[in-house]
């Protein structure tokens, strides 16, 4: 299984970006997909997961700005990002669980500046 994540770039406070992460590879059934995020100097951190794509849980800090959304005919899922501040500056990576073991992908970097 791989993930391939795409998207990150250098925006303006304010603005938006999408990622996007492909899944490839055979697979059975994903249970949880999602994104961490990993600003300098500070661990990695949780900002959302889909669990069995019904439930979708944010980070108190991206709430109401960032959207998880899945296309799965292209075994793609999205990050719509909004209304960016500088502290959402981080390295972007997306997972998912299958059974017991969680794929990475390679991190896409974001960096809200001015």
């Amino acid at each position: 299984v791989q993930l391939q994540a795409s998207g990150g770039g250098l925006v303006q406070p304010g603005g938006s970006l999408r990622l996007s992460c492909r899944v490839s590879g055979p697979f059975d059934t994903i249970t949880v997909l999602g994104w961490w995020r990993q600003a300098p100097g500070t661990q990695r951190e949780l900002i959302a997961a889909l669990t069995e794509f019904t439930n979708t849980g944010y980070a108190h800090s991206v709430m109401g700005r960032f959207a998880i959304s899945i296309d799965c005919a292209a075994n793609t899922m999205y990050f719509q990002m909004n209304s960016l501040k500088p502290e959402d500056t981080a390295i972007y990576y997306c997972y998912v669980d299958i059974g017991h073991q969680r794929y990475w992908g390679q991190g896409t970097l974001v960096t809200v500046s001015s």
